[in-house]
């Protein structure tokens, strides 16, 4: 059986999984994303993952037909290269990432994206199959998009579809980007970890922290984020809120300029805090939508938190979203 490597690298962890030819996981295996390093150790990480995904499916990485990786920066596929990815540790340069991988498991690799591989990976697979265009959002440690129009991918000049810099405010929080009133200055999960510590420090009460470290984390993962909320916390419940009014109001007016079918909401915030922010988001769009007695579908992503590692498995197998 034809099996396909996928790996989803993200600000927190990295996701690998080996994928079956109609779309099955094989294997998966989960690692969190070093803190420290540079991209060498990223992708050494990555290499792990992807050894312990592969043993869970019986196979060896040499014996994967190729292995995708959905990555967040500047991605450059013919280079095989990854740039400026503020997310990852001392990622400001240039790294060969195809390079390195192929070195550490003989197969060829294939890189894309991180947002728009798993916006495919929904289009073909999962809560995006009935539409023929849509608009991805992936609420994690930032917040990006994908886009697919009349059924193909749409990039742009490599940069379309970067949500998360939709200006929600104008001169207002400083982004991560060094540009003021970006949605993930406001919605981003390291923007709101950020100013969750700024408040405690100031001496506001809140739990995050003590559950960080609780559960041994050294980030407000969304799991963090999740399990404050059940305790009532009133920063993470504010700081929660406030980003739910930052995505309503970008989301709102990227739809207003693409027109798109439905919205997928997905990323690790999307997906842990569930169908109930799904709705509070739809709600929160609606005063800024052109045409709100038509709104788009608003779908929380089916796949999961293997989503973007199946997608980036459709870099290397057959089943691209063009071809459903």
């Amino acid at each position: 059986m034809a099996l396909s490597g996928g790996i989803d690298l993200g600000g927190t962890k990295i996701q690998a999984a080996v994928i079956e030819a109609d779309g099955g996981v094989a294997g998966q295996s989960r690692r969190p994303t070093p803190t420290t390093g540079g991209p060498a150790d990223v992708v050494e990480a990555i290499a792990g993952a992807l050894r312990e995904a592969a043993a869970e499916a019986g196979v060896e990485t040499s014996a994967l037909d190729g292995v995708g990786v959905g990555s967040p920066g500047v991605v450059d596929d013919d280079a095989g290269t990854v740039a400026g990815a503020r997310n990852l540790p001392d990622w400001q340069g240039t790294f060969d990432v195809r390079t390195a991988l192929e070195q550490a498991c003989g197969t060829r690799v294939s890189l894309g994206n991180d947002v728009q591989v798993a916006t495919d990976a929904e289009f073909a697979l999962g809560a995006g199959r009935q539409y023929s265009s849509l608009l991805g959002v992936f609420w994690g440690t930032g917040v990006g998009g994908g886009i697919v129009l009349d059924g193909r991918p749409w990039t742009g000049r490599d940069a379309a579809g970067e949500i998360g810099h939709v200006v929600v405010r104008q001169g207002g929080a400083l982004c991560g980007c060094g540009r003021r009133g970006c949605m993930e200055a406001y919605a981003g999960r390291a923007a709101m970890e950020a100013r969750a510590r700024r408040r405690y420090d100031r001496g506001e009460k809140t739990v995050l922290f003590k559950i960080m470290k609780e559960r041994g984390r050294t980030r407000l993962t969304s799991g963090v984020w999740a399990r404050a909320l059940e305790k009532g916390d009133p920063v993470a419940r504010n700081l929660l809120d406030r980003a739910v009014r930052a995505l309503g109001a970008g989301i709102a007016s990227s739809q207003n300029l693409l027109d798109v079918e439905a919205i997928v909401i997905g990323g690790g915030l999307g997906i842990r805090l569930g169908q109930p922010y799904v709705d509070r988001i739809r709600e929160a769009m609606m005063p800024h939508l052109f045409n709100d007695e038509s709104p788009p579908a608003i779908e929380l992503a089916a796949l999961g938190d293997l989503g973007g590692a199946i997608g980036a498995s459709l870099l290397i197998s057959a089943a691209t979203p063009a071809s459903r």
